[in-house]
């Protein structure tokens, strides 16, 4: 007994420690994401129909709950991230930031003659999937890179290493999808990264950064019928176009590797990266954390 004992309290807290937490949490909701991504998609009688986001709100809803699963019974901790309490107004808040914020972008956009709205466009385009797509990377990103990757990054190296690995991580996991380039990679990881951190930051829970993230894209490639981060551009609520650089456009990535986009939503992100240091709401190192223990300091 006195041997078996050492060993199981060594497994537990190499089982517990927040890099294994991270790598076993990103494996198992990445398969999860891809199972509900892929069936939604490929299921005969789902794609373009209601039923397609309504079936990929049930797995949404299976993620949560295998998450908060995962809290209880891995980490030994209670779920606070996806914690149902006031989860309804910051989700609102989130979705409202996230729709006015990409409204803003496309404005912009429009005044420096990158982008013209030729009006309203024929039914009601590819709502469907595209409500789809806003609900997947919405919930399923978040969850991954902020409930997961952030959080166990910043349990070891701080809030401030979590958000600049976690925002380059971001980046770079779109690196490859069609129309990339290294300076949209750069853009998704500042832009998105820091916003999506910080609103992770300053509430704890991901509510707010999954309306952000859900209204963003849903904006983005519905009501104004740009590419979400490469893809095709799909019919949407208006008939839009562009003309210019790049630079101001986003090319075929979309509006996201617009300069104008990295400025307003950089922008965003440090406002809340603001609020969440006025708040006192940042995690020091774990080993500044140990040290102020041991020499009785308060955190």
């Amino acid at each position: 007994m006195t041997v078996i004992q050492p060993r199981r309290g060594l497994a537990l807290r190499i089982l517990r420690y927040p890099l294994t937490l991270l790598v076993l949490g990103f494996v198992l909701f990445t398969v999860i994401y891809g199972l509900v991504a892929v069936g939604a998609g490929t299921t005969p009688g789902l794609r373009g129909s209601p039923l397609q986001p309504l079936a990929v709100l049930a797995g949404a809803a299976l993620a949560v709950w295998l998450y908060k699963l995962f809290q209880r019974f891995v980490e030994t901790r209670e779920d606070a991230e996806f914690a149902l309490a006031g989860a309804g107004a910051e989700l609102g808040r989130g979705l409202g930031i996230g729709f006015v914020l990409f409204c803003a972008v496309v404005l912009v956009t429009c005044l420096a003659g990158g982008m013209r709205i030729h009006g309203l466009g024929h039914g009601i385009g590819a709502l469907w999937p595209m409500l789809t797509m806003a609900i997947i990377s919405g919930l399923f990103e978040e969850l991954l890179f902020r409930g997961i990757a952030f959080r166990q990054l910043e349990a070891l190296l701080g809030s401030w290493a979590a958000l600049a690995l976690t925002s380059a991580f971001f980046g770079l996991a779109h690196i490859g999808n069609s129309g990339a380039s290294w300076f949209a990679a750069f853009a998704i990881a500042v832009e998105a990264g820091v916003l999506l951190g910080a609103a992770y930051m300053l509430t704890r829970r991901l509510w707010l950064a999954v309306g952000i993230h859900a209204a963003w894209n849903f904006t983005q490639g519905w009501v104004f019928s740009v590419p979400v981060s490469g893809g095709r551009a799909a019919k949407g609520l208006l008939e839009t176009s562009f003309a210019g650089p790049d630079w101001l456009t986003g090319g075929a990535f979309g509006l996201e590797a617009s300069v104008v986009a990295l400025v307003l939503a950089t922008a965003t992100g440090l406002w809340l990266l603001r609020r969440t240091v006025q708040s006192d709401g940042l995690i020091a190192p774990a080993w500044q954390r140990k040290l102020g223990q041991n020499t009785g300091e308060s955190e």
